[in-house]
């Protein structure tokens, strides 16, 4: 890995066409100055963006460029899009050409974050389904770039984060039925380190606070309710603490995410998919963001999907998008100030 060059901008990929993520982008650099975000540069898109944009009624002013070294000089007056990338504005019409389009974007924006043109990767929503027809064999973007960063999948810890509350789900995207046999100390525990240490240095945050989650109602209510609390997850605790990590729990999930307790920790580490996303989505849906910790490089993104039902109408916040991006340059500016 090549660490990033001083001042180098935010690589951000289309995500697919068809779906919001084009407009949203738009949306965004006319809302950089207000937004205070760092500059970024697109990869591939020119007349998609103009045609994104236009369906927002934003007179968007795109600048082709060759380099991201242009990016300082071309960011204040005019988007930057690197590369001939490029497809037609067809919102909610989602199709293999598209597809393409968004796997070839980003392919092209991770490359420019691992070898260190860029301070960030910020990816835009993809439909996996629509990936998968045109090759694209990961279960998502984040175990792509995982890979394309030399990381183990396993090692690649997803993060949601919002102006109230920051989650992490244990596991991810498997049947609910599968979970307590996927819980192990082991997966806490490294799903804890991972988290702290990315706390610390992406965050800004010296002493991180991880909460973690029980498995089952009332924290298992003494064996009552189920018994992985005290035969795996209460011994991971236990572990963590031993290793220097303030960790507490297992907290019982019915109350961890009320108001007056989530002053008390920096994280919640949740057992499974829905624990994880239904307070962080509840609570901050239009700003949340989708953080790798793990990896070498910086990866955010909005934490919806490509929402092809409303692409086009100008009904999707552009929230998400703005919140993944000033989180990657905060982050990238952070990762810099400690070598």
């Amino acid at each position: 890995m090549t660490p990033a060059r001083p001042g180098a901008p935010i690589a951000v990929s289309l995500g697919d066409p068809a779906g919001v993520g084009p407009e949203l982008v738009a949306e965004a650099w006319s809302q950089a100055a207000r937004a205070g975000l760092a500059p970024f540069a697109v990869v591939g898109g020119v007349r998609l963006l103009s045609g994104a944009a236009a369906s927002r009624g934003l007179a968007l002013p795109i600048q082709p460029i060759a380099s991201l070294a242009e990016v300082a000089e071309v960011f204040p007056r005019a988007l930057p899009v690197l590369g001939s990338l490029d497809g037609a504005w067809r919102p909610g019409e989602p199709d293999e050409d598209g597809a393409a389009l968004a796997l070839a974007s980003l392919e092209a924006a991770t490359a420019l974050a691992v070898s260190g043109e860029a301070s960030a990767l910020v990816t835009g929503p993809i439909a996996k389904a629509r990936l998968a027809a045109v090759g694209f064999h990961h279960p998502g973007q984040t175990e792509f770039v995982a890979q394309a960063c030399g990381i183990a999948a396993q090692d690649a810890v997803m993060m949601l984060a919002g102006p109230q509350l920051r989650t992490i789900p244990l596991t991810v995207h498997v049947a609910l039925a599968k979970v307590p046999d996927m819980v192990s100390v082991d997966l806490i525990r490294r799903r804890a380190r991972i988290a702290a240490e990315a706390l610390a240095r992406d965050f800004g945050i010296r002493h991180p606070r991880i909460a973690i989650a029980a498995l089952n109602p009332h924290a298992g209510e003494d064996g009552r309710m189920g018994d992985e609390e005290a035969r795996t997850i209460r011994p991971a605790i236990e572990a963590l603490r031993a290793d220097g990590i303030d960790a507490t729990g297992p907290h019982p999930a019915d109350a961890m995410f009320a108001p007056h307790m989530r002053g008390d920790y920096d994280v919640a580490l949740c057992m499974y998919h829905d624990q994880a996303l239904i307070p962080l989505k509840a609570l901050d849906f239009d700003s949340g963001v989708n953080v790798t910790l793990g990896l070498p490089i910086i990866r955010t993104s909005p934490d919806h999907g490509t929402a092809f039902g409303i692409a086009g109408t100008g009904r999707a916040s552009a929230g998400a998008t703005i919140a993944a991006i000033r989180m990657a340059g905060d982050c990238a500016v952070r990762r810099a100030a400690r070598g």
